[in-house]
C-alpha cells in the first residue's frame, strides 16, 4: 500500500505510558517516527505526515482546535476532558484500569462500613464524582496529580480512585482495590471537520493501526 495515503497528516501522540506502543504501532502503519523522541516536540516523515509529541492530557486539545488532525489517548484522558473530539476506535493496547482503593487494614475491601461522608484523593475528579454520585455517596474530592497512593497512609483522604496496570503500586503501599470503576486503553481520535476534508488518508491511517477495521 503506497505511503501517500497517510500525506499531509498531522497527528498527536502522548508522552508516557502509552508513546512506546503508539510510535510501535505508528511505525507499523508506515508512518517514520523517532523511536526515542527525546526533547523532540514534532518529526516529520519523508511522506509529509507529522507527528506531535504532546503530554497525554493534551492530545485531545490538539485534536479538537485542529491544530492536529487525529490523534491516541487513553480513553481515561477522554473521561476526564469537555472537549469534542470524535473516538474512531480502541486501538486495544495500554490496558488499564481506574479502580476505587484503600488501606488494607480498614478492611473496607471485606464488607466494612465506610465512613458517612468520604474524602476521595483523586487526579480523575470527574470520573470519581461520577461513581460516587451513582451510589449516593456523599464526597469531598481532593484533586491531586501526584502519588495519590500516599494520601491514605497519611490520613488526607479515605479512598483513592486511581489507574493500575499491574497493581503492584498499590501492592507496595498496602492499598487493595475495593471497586473497579472502568478499563482504559488506547484510542484513536479525529477532529471532526478534519476527518471530513481528509477522510481518505485517515481512514487508511486507521485501517494499518487497527488490523480489525481492514483497510
Amino acid at each position: 500500500m503506497s505511503a501517500k495515503g497517510t500525506l499531509d497528516l498531522t497527528i498527536a501522540i502522548p508522552k508516557g505510558a502509552l508513546f512506546d506502543d503508539a510510535v510501535r504501532r505508528l511505525r507499523s502503519a508506515g508512518v517514520d517516527v523517532p523511536e526515542d523522541a527525546g526533547r523532540k516536540l514534532t518529526s516529520v516523515d519523508a511522506h509529509g505526515t507529522r507527528v506531535l509529541f504532546v503530554r497525554p492530557a493534551d492530545v485531545p486539545a490538539y485534536v479538537e482546535f485542529g491544530a492536529a488532525d487525529c490523534g491516541i489517548v487513553g480513553a481515561d484522558v477522554l473521561w476526564e476532558t469537555e472537549l469534542s473530539v470524535c473516538e474512531l476506535s480502541d486501538l486495544g493496547f495500554g490496558a488499564c484500569r481506574l479502580v476505587v482503593a484503600a488501606r488494607r487494614e480498614d478492611r473496607y475491601h471485606e464488607g466494612a462500613q465506610l465512613p458517612t461522608f468520604l474524602r476521595i484523593a483523586t487526579k480523575f475528579e470527574k470520573s470519581a464524582e461520577a461513581y460516587f454520585a451513582e451510589r449516593d455517596l456523599p464526597v469531598q474530592i481532593i484533586k491531586l496529580n501526584g502519588a495519590v497512593e500516599l494520601s491514605p497512609i497519611v490520613g488526607l483522604a479515605d479512598l483513592i480512585v486511581d489507574l493500575v496496570a499491574t497493581g503492584n503500586t498499590l501492592r507496595a503501599h498496602d492499598l487493595v482495590i475495593i471497586d473497579e470503576i472502568a478499563s482504559s486503553t488506547a484510542r484513536f481520535v479525529v477532529n471532526p471537520v478534519r476527518f471530513r476534508a481528509k477522510y481518505p488518508a485517515i481512514m487508511r491511517l486507521l485501517g494499518r493501526l487497527d488490523p480489525t477495521l481492514g483497510t
